[in-house]
C-alpha cells in the first residue's frame, strides 16, 4: 500500500503545481524509483479519463477514498498490470471492480475506439506505430559494442546493423539496430524490457533514452580531465562521462539528497565507474577558486527543470497559466543561477548545459542570458547532421523531441571559453578539437569551426572589437613612410 500512498501524495502536489513530477519522485526516498515514477506518470497521463470513471461510478462516496489515490488504484485495477496490495484496500477496489469495468467499456463504446489509448486527449496520445523505441547505451567500461551485440545475437536478437536514418527504428519483436548518431547506442522495439536480463544485472548495458546520452557525448572530456557533474543523480550521465574518461581522470559529483547519492553510488559501482568523488553538496555552494577544483576544465550541468519533454509529463490538465509560468520564471532563475556559477571555474574549457525541458524559458533564453553576461564564452555548434535545432537565433544548439529525433524533449547547448589573450579573430577559426586528441571518439560529432555563419552573437560581438577610426593605430600610413624614405635619400646625397 505504501507505493499507492506515495504515488498519490506525488500526484496531488504536481497537478497543484508543487514541483516537477521527476524531481517530486525521486525527492521522496522511496526505496523503488522506477517503479513509483512509471506508476505516477500513467496516472497522470490518463487523469481525465480515471476521473470521469471515479466520478460517473461515485466512488469517492461509496470508499471514502481522496481523488489522488483512487486515481492511482484504479489505473492500476482497469489499466496497470493489476492491483500490488493487499489488506482492506485491495478488498474495496474488487468489490467495485465490474462497476468500474463497465463505465470503461461504455467510454470506449461511446468514443468508437478499442483500445485504452485511444481515449487519451489528441495532445497526449502518440501516433499509431510511432511510440519511442527502448534506446540501450552500451557500457564501454565493461565491455564494447562488438560484443554487445554479438551476446544479443546468440540471445536470439537479430542485429540490422546501423541504422541509416530514423524511420529504421520502427522495430517489432527481437529486431535491433545500432544508432546513426551515437555509436555506443543500441535500438529495440519500445516493448524490449531488459531489467531482468544479465546484461543489464552485470553493468553491461545502461537503459537510457537517446537524448540524455548526448550531454556527455558531445562534452567529449579526454581520458585523465578533471570534470564535474553539477547535479549528477540518477547518475547515467555520470557513468557516461566515466565510460568516455575511460576511468581516467577525476569525476566530481555533487547532488543535495543524501539517498539519492547512496543510489547513484550502487548504481555506479555496478557500472565499474572507479574515477567519482561523491559529494552531498548544493553545487552552488562549491567554491570555484578552492584548490581541489583547480584543475577542473569540463562540466556537465542539468539542473532541475519542468521535465515537460517527458513523454509521460506531457500536460492534459488546464493548468492555471499563470502559475505555471511563475514557476518556470522561477526555474529559469535557478538554472540561470547555477549556468553563471559553473563558467566562474578559472580552468573551464566547455560546460554543457542539458534540460529535458521543451520551454524556450528554460532552454533558449537561459543560454542567451548567460551569453550576454559572460561575454568570453560562447556556442558551439553542435552535430551538423542532427535533425532539430535551437530556436533562433540560437541554431547553434540542439534539441529533440518524439516526432523529430524519437526521443523524449530535450534541450542541449556547448559553452566554450575563448583564449583570455590574444587576437580575437585569430582564435575564432580555431576548432574545438585543437584542444585535445580524443581518437576513440568517433567523428559522428560534427563540431563546425567556431568562425562558421552560425556563430554566436556573443562571438560576433568579440570579433568586432578591432580599432575604430579615431582610435591608436600603431601601424604607420603608406603616405608617411614615403615622406621618410625621401628624407633619408637627400640626407645619402648631401654627405
Amino acid at each position: 500500500m505504501a507505493l499507492y500512498m506515495k504515488a498519490a501524495e506525488i500526484l496531488e502536489k504536481a497537478e497543484r503545481k508543487q514541483g516537477a513530477l521527476k524531481t517530486l519522485v525521486y525527492d521522496s526516498k522511496f526505496s523503488n524509483i522506477k517503479q513509483l515514477f512509471a506508476l505516477v506518470c500513467e496516472t497522470q497521463k490518463y487523469s481525465s479519463i480515471l476521473e470521469e470513471i471515479i466520478e460517473s461510478t461515485r466512488l469517492l462516496k461509496l470508499t471514502k477514498l481522496k481523488m489522488p489515490l483512487a486515481k492511482v488504484l484504479v489505473y492500476d485495477l482497469l489499466l496497470g498490470q493489476g492491483l500490488k496490495c493487499g489488506g482492506s484496500w485491495k478488498a474495496v477496489m474488487i468489490k467495485h471492480r465490474s462497476r468500474l469495468q463497465a463505465k470503461l467499456a461504455r467510454m470506449k463504446v461511446k468514443q468508437k475506439v478499442s483500445k485504452n489509448e485511444d481515449l487519451l486527449p489528441a495532445n497526449v496520445q502518440q501516433p499509431a506505430g510511432d511510440q519511442l523505441p527502448r534506446y540501450v547505451r552500451v557500457n564501454t567500461l565493461k565491455t564494447t559494442v562488438e560484443d554487445a551485440v554479438d551476446y544479443l545475437k546468440r540471445d536470439g536478437f537479430t542485429y540490422l546493423g546501423q541504422a541509416a536514418r530514423l524511420e529504421d527504428f520502427t522495430l517489432k519483436g527481437k529486431v535491433f539496430v545500432r544508432d546513426l548518431h551515437l555509436p555506443e547506442l543500441l535500438v529495440f522495439s519500445h516493448k524490449t524490457d531488459f531489467h531482468d536480463h544479465f546484461l543489464y544485472k552485470a553493468g553491461h548495458i545502461i537503459l537510457q533514452d537517446k537524448a540524455s546520452c548526448l550531454p556527455a557525448y558531445l562534452l567529449n572530456p579526454p581520458p585523465g580531465s578533471q570534470v564535474i557533474d553539477a547535479c549528477a543523480a540518477p547518475g547515467n550521465k555520470t557513468s557516461h562521462l566515466a565510460a568516455i574518461m575511460k576511468n581516467k581522470g577525476r569525476l566530481f559529483a555533487f547532488d543535495l539528497d543524501a539517498k539519492r547519492l547512496a543510489t547513484m553510488s550502487t548504481l555506479l559501482l555496478r557500472a565499474g565507474v572507479t574515477c567519482q568523488q561523491l559529494a552531498n553538496q548544493d553545487f552552488l555552494k562549491v567554491d570555484p577558486d578552492s584548490p581541489q577544483y583547480k584543475d577542473v576544465e569540463f562540466i556537465l550541468l542539468d539542473p532541475s527543470c519542468s521535465g515537460s519533454g517527458m513523454v509521460c509529463l506531457r500536460d492534459n490538465t488546464s493548468a492555471d497559466q499563470e502559475k505555471e509560468q511563475a514557476r518556470l520564471a522561477s526555474l529559469a532563475s535557478f538554472q540561470l543561477r547555477c549556468l553563471n556559477h559553473g563558467l566562474r571555474f578559472p580552468r573551464l574549457k566547455r560546460l554543457v548545459y542539458s534540460t529535458c525541458s521543451v520551454h524556450r524559458q528554460e532552454n533558449e533564453d537561459v543560454v542567451a542570458a548567460c551569453l550576454q553576461q559572460n561575454p568570453n564564452f560562447r556556442l558551439v555548434p553542435l552535430l551538423a547532421q542532427w535533425p532539430e535545432r535551437g530556436l533562433e537565433p540560437l541554431s547553434q544548439c540542439l534539441r529533440a523531441s518524439t516526432t523529430k529525433t524519437r526521443t523524449h524533449g530535450f534541450f542541449v547547448a556547448l559553452l566554450e571559453k575563448h583564449r583570455e589573450a590574444g587576437n580575437v579573430k585569430q582564435e575564432a577559426v580555431v576548432q574545438i578539437s585543437e584542444q585535445e586528441e580524443t581518437p576513440d571518439h568517433p567523428p559522428a560529432c560534427e563540431i563546425k569551426p567556431a568562425a562558421s555563419e552560425e556563430e554566436s552573437e556573443a562571438s560576433e560581438m568579440e570579433d568586432t572589437l578591432t580599432p575604430e577610426a579615431g582610435q591608436t593605430d600603431s601601424t604607420p600610413s603608406k603616405k608617411k613612410r614615403r615622406k621618410r624614405k625621401k628624407k633619408k635619400k637627400k640626407a645619402a646625397t648631401a654627405e
